[in-house]
């Protein structure tokens, strides 16, 4: 039988979810998103596959997933009820058809993560699902140094979270920064919040809340610049054990080459 195939970009805040992964017993991202499509279109034969895997709390400013179906689908109207169906915190952007040449996983992409971080008096509790806080006064000079190191090609398994024999520590960092947060505003958040930005081709499970982590260790003096290069030219040098919280953590976007 012919299959089709569909690209559905989507966006959806994170902090209600366990992740993008369907998992008995808890409230996925995928979870609700094919019940959704259960009703929209009267079947579940069908299948999705997400370009990534986010974790809990993680949110994305734009998602995208793969639909294969047997048979085609009037993208307008499903986006439209989809939208009309969809929890409030989960929105379609676009549909469009692509074919079996196609692959949302093998496919080269690029993706960009951004991370909201505040540091100084405690944060309005509204903020909680968009940001994260540290309560000590953070260096930020020194951050902003350290952000431009995990630029270029490095071995990241310092920054790896419970590896596999097959895991590719080898990746590159296109852009990494530390700047004021000028893109999400809300008159409950602090008057100064930060973004952590860094893109590149692929990231590990956790990698980038492990760098962030870093960050945050750096800023507070607990760790200095020269251990954070040498955490990227010695890979047996050891990992930081601090990960940063997942609610700071927004996938910005995934562009296909």
């Amino acid at each position: 039988m012919k299959k089709y195939y569909y690209l559905i970009h989507f966006q959806f805040l994170g902090f209600r979810y366990h992740g993008w992964q369907k998992q008995p017993q808890v409230k996925t991202v995928q979870g609700m998103l094919e019940k959704t499509l259960n009703f929209v279109l009267g079947h579940d034969n069908y299948r999705t596959l997400g370009s990534s895997r986010t974790d809990a709390m993680v949110s994305a400013e734009v998602g995208v997933f793969e639909l294969f179906t047997r048979e085609p689908i009037d993208t307008e109207s499903i986006f439209n009820l989809l939208n009309l169906n969809l929890p409030s915190d989960i929105r379609a952007l676009k549909i469009e058809e692509t074919d079996k040449d196609f692959n949302i996983i093998q496919h080269s992409k690029t993706k960009e993560y951004l991370y909201l971080f505040s540091f100084g008096a405690k944060n309005h509790p509204f903020a909680a699902p968009f940001m994260s806080y540290i309560i000590q006064n953070l260096d930020l000079d020194v951050m902003k140094q350290g952000a431009k190191l995990f630029q270029g090609a490095h071995n990241f398994k310092n920054y790896a979270y419970k590896p596999s024999e097959v895991t590719v520590f080898d990746r590159v960092i296109d852009e990494a920064e530390i700047v004021e947060n000028d893109l999400y505003k809300a008159n409950f958040f602090p008057e100064k919040s930060y973004i952590f930005r860094v893109k590149g081709e692929g990231f590990m499970r956790y990698q980038v809340r492990l760098m962030m982590g870093a960050l945050f260790l750096l800023g507070k003096g607990e760790i200095t610049l020269a251990d954070l290069q040498k955490s990227l030219e010695d890979p047996d040098y050891g990992s930081f054990s601090y990960i940063a919280p997942a609610s700071g953590l927004i996938l910005r976007g995934v562009e296909f080459k």
